[in-house]
C-alpha cells in the first residue's frame, strides 16, 4: 500500500513538473532572420534600435539605427523618451540574446516589436551593409 502511494506521488510530481516546464510564456514579438529583418527595416516607419553597448555600436552597426543599451538600468525610461509607441520597433544585438530581452521589455511597454534572431554577427557573416 505504501509503495503504491509513493508511486502515485512520484507520477503526480513528474506530471506537474512536465506541465510547469511546458507552460512557459510565449513571447509577443516576432523573431526574424537577417534577410527578413533587412526587408523590414526598409520601411521608414520602423524604428531600428541597436541594444548593444556604445563600444560595440561604435565598431559597426546598421545604418539608421539608434543605440540604446539594454543593460543600462534606465533602459525602460530611455525608450519612453526616444521611441514612439505608434511605430514598430526592430531590435538587434550581437547574437540575439540581449535583443530578445529588450523585445520583451518593449512589448510589455506596448510597442510592436521585431527581433533579429541571430543578431549582428550573423548580419556581418552574410555580408550585409554596415555603418560606422
Amino acid at each position: 500500500m505504501i509503495k503504491t502511494l509513493y508511486f502515485m506521488f512520484f507520477v503526480c510530481a513528474f506530471a506537474l513538473g512536465l506541465i510547469a516546464c511546458n507552460s512557459k510564456a510565449k513571447d509577443n514579438f516576432k523573431n526574424l532572420s537577417a534577410d527578413e529583418f533587412e526587408r523590414l527595416i526598409q520601411d521608414d516607419d520602423i524604428q531600428v534600435v541597436d541594444v548593444r553597448t556604445v563600444a560595440e555600436y561604435s565598431k559597426g552597426h546598421l545604418g539608421g539605427s539608434i543605440n540604446i543599451n539594454v543593460l543600462d538600468d534606465n533602459f525602460p525610461e530611455v525608450v519612453d523618451d526616444l521611441l514612439e509607441k505608434d511605430h514598430p520597433v526592430a531590435v538587434y544585438c550581437r547574437s540575439g540574446k540581449r535583443s530578445r530581452n529588450a523585445a520583451r521589455i518593449l512589448n510589455k511597454k506596448g510597442f510592436k516589436v521585431y527581433n533579429m534572431d541571430k543578431g549582428f554577427e550573423n548580419w556581418k557573416e552574410l555580408g550585409k551593409d554596415i555603418a560606422y
